[in-house]
Formats: C-alpha cells, sequence, structure tokens
C-alpha cells in the first residue's frame, strides 16, 4: 500500500462515508467502509486499516446509551459479546491465509448478503422459522450466535449477523444504536490486539493511517447523527442499499475476474 494523497484521500472518503451512514442509522460503518475501500484497494488491506476507526465510531456511539441502559445491556447481552470476541480471533486467524481474489469475492457476497436479510420490504422464505429457533433469547443461543458472527466479523468487518440479531429484538431506534455499537465496541478492542499479534498491520505505518483514518469517521459519525432527524427512514433506507449493492456487485465480479 502506497500512502500518497490520492491513497490517504480515498480511504479517508470511505471512513467518513461509514461513519455517515452509522451516524444516520446506527449501522453500517463497517460494510460500507470495508466494501468501498476494497473496491479500491486490496481486500485484507482494507479490512485492516478500517478496524480502528470502527472502534472510534462505536465508542462515541455507545454514548447514546445512559448508565442504566449499558448495565442493562451488559447483563442481556454479555454471552453474545464474549463468544464474539473468541469468533473474532478465529475470523482473523483465517484472514491471514485467504488469497485476495476469493476475500474479494467473499466481501461482496457477504455485502449482497447482508443487504437481502436486512432489507425491510420482502419477508424471505422461511425467515420467521429460523428467527424462532436461532433469535431465542437464552445465554446458550446468545453465545452460539456470538461465535458465528464473531468468525465472520473477524475474517470481514461484515456484521450484518448482529445486525439482523438486534433488530429481530424489536429494541427502539436509541437503544439500537447503543447496543449495536457496545457489542462492536467490545470485540473491537480484541480485533486491534488480534491484528497486531498476527502482523497484520505489516508496519507501524498501517496502524498510523488506520489511526488517523477514525479521524473523518468520527466527523462521518457526527455530522449523520445530525442528520437523522432530517432524513426519512424511506430515503435514507433506499439510498444506503442502493450503494451496497453496486458495491458488493463490484466486488465479486472484481474477485471472480481475479480467481
Amino acid at each position: 500500500m502506497a500512502y500518497d494523497v490520492t491513497t490517504l484521500a480515498l480511504v479517508f472518503a470511505a471512513v467518513f462515508a461509514g461513519g455517515l451512514v452509522t451516524g444516520v442509522t446506527g449501522f453500517g460503518y463497517a460494510i460500507v467502509a470495508t466494501a468501498t475501500l476494497a473496491s479500491l484497494l486490496e481486500p485484507r488491506t482494507a479490512i485492516v486499516v478500517v478496524i480502528l476507526p470502527i472502534l472510534a465510531a462505536n465508542l462515541s456511539l455507545v454514548g447514546e446509551l445512559d448508565r442504566a441502559g449499558i448495565r442493562s445491556c451488559v447483563r442481556r447481552f454479555w454471552a453474545f459479546v464474549a463468544a464474539g470476541a473468541v469468533g473474532t480471533v478465529a475470523g482473523m486467524i483465517a484472514l491471514t491465509r485467504i488469497p485476495a481474489a476469493p476475500l474479494s469475492v467473499g466481501l461482496g457476497l457477504f455485502t449482497l448478503g447482508y443487504v437481502v436479510l436486512t432489507q425491510p420490504w420482502l419477508d424471505l422464505p422461511g425467515q420467521r422459522r429460523v428467527e424462532s429457533v436461532c433469535l431465542v433469547e437464552t445465554h446458550a443461543r446468545k453465545g452460539l450466535l456470538g461465535a458465528a458472527a464473531g468468525l465472520v466479523f473477524g475474517a470481514s468487518n461484515v456484521g450484518v449477523q448482529v445486525v439482523a440479531y438486534l433488530r429481530s429484538l424489536d429494541l427502539d431506534h436509541e437503544t439500537f444504536v447503543g447496543v449495536v455499537a457496545m457489542i462492536f465496541l467490545g470485540v473491537g478492542v480484541v480485533r486491534v490486539a488480534t491484528a497486531w499479534v498476527l502482523g497484520l498491520y505489516g508496519s507501524s505505518s498501517l496502524l498510523v493511517v488506520s489511526a488517523a483514518a477514525a479521524i473523518p469517521g468520527l466527523v462521518g459519525v457526527t455530522a449523520g447523527k445530525r442528520l437523522r432527524p432530517l432524513i426519512t427512514p424511506r430515503i435514507r433506507t433506499a439510498v444506503v442499499y442502493t450503494m451496497l449493492t453496486v458495491i458488493g456487485v463490484r466486488l465479486a465480479g472484481t474477485g471472480l475476474g481475479g480467481l
């Protein structure tokens, strides 16, 4: 990765876009920023660069929960977060062994899968049956779901599983935003340490770029939070899903061309 002005501008623009989407909707930072960067840079580099910005953004958003809300969410979701951290480590180990082309295809398919699973317009065949079996609030079930979600998140930055799970619980929007942030914050701390131990940063320069990228990401989150009351849910949903569909198709197509 050459750290010229153009490359840095692309990185900062991608994380700003991810932060903007997250500030408005409460989720989507990782998938928007990672998918955008992976369509411009080597996919593994894109995934690693976005780790610190994700952590910083969620540290900002978790403030939407008050102290009582944080304690309640910790009691309710501790098993999910703990298992997710373990799964994340396994996913990041897998990341060190996946070639660039299959990784690009995987990111593209995960992005398109995210769109299909979280879009609000159509109920998927069997969706309610799966939710009735998988999304039961027991610590054991939360642990299994957390481990699976962490595995995918660690290898790809895609957190669709977390979002889909929390959406099924009918949380109000402010609580939903705060809980998503709390979960990704807890797992994010583990990811930073794991990436360093596994040598995914390669050199301190990539770590510096990742840390610097957190700043435009936070600016995007702040701007998105201010825009949130001004944008109707229908418009923000349509824009985000259209953008992700285009990016997902491009990633999958690029990866298939390199196989």
